[in-house]
Parts: C-alpha cells; structure tokens; sequence
C-alpha cells in the first residue's frame, strides 16, 4: 500500500482542531471539513489545510480519512450520509474513526465501507484538549493489523501512546471501560472534597496529602481545583462522558454484565446534565454530589 501524504479530517470540535492542526505540523495535507465552515478556514489559515465544502469533497482529495465527532449517528452520517466521505473514497482508502463510539457501531460501519474496498479503524483517543494540542494523546485502535500499521503515521502525528487494541470494534471498548472508570474516578474525588468542605478541612491540605498517597490519580491532578472553585470551562463535556457510560453500560448489558457502581454513576451524571451542566465540564460531577450529600438527621 502506499504511503499516506493526504489526510482528510472531518470534525474540528475542540479536540479535532487540534489533532489536525498537528497533521499539518507533521507535514501532511489535510483537507478538512467542518459544519461550521469557519473553523476549516481557521485551520488553513493557520496551518495551511485545504477547506472542502462537504465530507465526500474532503475525502476525494485524500488517501485516509479521520473523523472526530460526538456519537455513532454522527459517524454514520458524516460518513456514510448523503454527500458522506465514504462517497468520495476509492478502493484503498483508509477511514480512521478517533470518536468515543458504541463497538456494535464501529463494527457495522466498519462492515459496511469494507463492501466498497475501504478499510476502517476505530481509533478513540484519550486526553483532554492540552495533550490534543501537543500531541500527546493516547489513542487505542481496533481494526485489521495490516490497516493499523499503515495509519500508524498518521495516528502517531496526534499522539504519544498508540495501542492496537485488536479486531474491529475492540478499540472502541477499551475507551469505554477507560472514561466509565475516569467518571467514576471524578465522581469519587467530587464525593471526597465535599466532605471535606462540609468537614471545614483545609482542601489544600487534602489535596496535596492524597497526591502523595494512596489517594492520588489523574483526575485529582486534573479535576479537583476546578471542582473546589466550581469552574466548569469545559475540557471534556460532562454529556460527552454520559454519552460515554451510557455506551459502556449498553456494552456490558451485550456481553451479560451487569455493573451496579456503573449504573450510579450514570445517574450521577445524568443528574448533573439535566441540572443544566451538560456543555460544562464533567468536574460539574461535583454538583450533583453536593446536592445529594444532604445532612444526616440527628
């Protein structure tokens, strides 16, 4: 197979603007496509990519094809939908999927570019938008080996760690164990310094205690100074990780699992976005928690 030069990128939200901004840096053509067409001429503005007025536009001057966006409908139409990249692919073609989508979606649509001689990966990445931008992303792919190994310079151009995961569908379900466990993990962090608030410990002592111990992780790095000042400026939005459990969820229900500490926290999260914290980050975890840390009756 010949090597990948020409790259379209479809989906320029806050993490995809970024991973293409770096495929520009590491010297491929990007031609991208965006529903808001000004975040294209952005990008070419600034990194010189190529702006294409449809999907099917962009994919047609590239070789492979990556997309960024919210869910699985998403996927499918920006693939497969009217006016699709999918429309604009030759046999050969490589479709690189990096959205957090269900794995019964990332095998179907994987199935279904296979018919017309496209391959198809589903490569989620992990990281918030600081390692989208310096390129540091881990990124887990599902898919055939021969396809894994041609996109891999494309997908080491946006991260750091890229795990082949396995068979189509397989790096989809990595990423979901991994956010149900990072929701968890914020939920129990948002938990902790709730307590300590209504406690009246001194919060910095707390943090700095459990980041030398036991009580340490990366959402503690990450989520616990926007959790104790409330500032919610979205990073990763606290739907997208409902979206992400609720998948996870779906998942383990197809596999005859049950998974009782998954179930409360999606309704934790679910909580926290139908209190208006949906486009909030998901530090916003801490709301719900707040609410329902009621005084205990004496």
């Amino acid at each position: 197979m010949e090597r990948i030069e020409r790259v379209a990128f479809i989906g320029l939200g806050i993490m995809g603007s970024r991973m293409a901004a770096n495929l520009c840096r590491a010297g491929f053509e990007v031609h991208a496509f965006n529903r808001t067409r000004a975040r294209s001429e952005e990008l070419a503005e600034r990194h010189g990519a190529h702006v294409a007025d449809t999907p099917r536009e962009a994919a047609a001057a590239a070789q492979a094809t990556v997309t960024m966006v919210v869910d699985s409908p998403d996927v499918e139409q920006v693939l497969l939908g009217e006016d699709g990249a999918a429309h604009g692919m030759s046999a050969g073609h490589l479709a690189i999927d990096c959205s957090t989508i269900s794995p019964e979606a990332s095998r179907s649509i994987g199935a279904r570019l296979r018919e017309r001689g496209v391959g198809f990966l589903d490569a989620p990445v992990t990281g918030s938008s600081p390692r989208a931008e310096d390129g540091t992303l881990t990124i887990m792919v599902g898919g055939e080996r021969a396809d894994y190994e041609r996109a891999l310079p494309v997908l080491e151009a946006m991260g750091l760690l890229v795990v082949y995961a396995g068979p189509q569908g397989q790096g989809s379900m990595v990423k979901l164990i991994n956010n149900a466990v990072a929701a968890a993990n914020a939920a129990a962090l948002a938990e902790a310094l709730v307590l300590a608030e209504r406690a009246g410990v001194d919060t910095d002592a707390l943090v700095r205690v459990m980041a030398a111990g036991s009580g340490d992780s990366a959402m503690l790095a990450l989520k616990a100074r926007p959790m104790l000042e409330r500032d919610f400026s979205p990073l990763f939005k606290l739907d997208h990780m409902l979206k992400d459990v609720r998948h996870t969820l779906a998942a383990a229900r197809a596999a005859g699992v049950e998974l009782p500490l998954g179930e409360r926290i999606e309704r934790l999260y679910a909580e926290a976005s139908e209190r208006g914290h949906g486009s909030d980050d998901f530090a916003a975890v801490v709301e719900a928690l707040d609410r329902e840390m009621r005084p205990i009756s004496r």
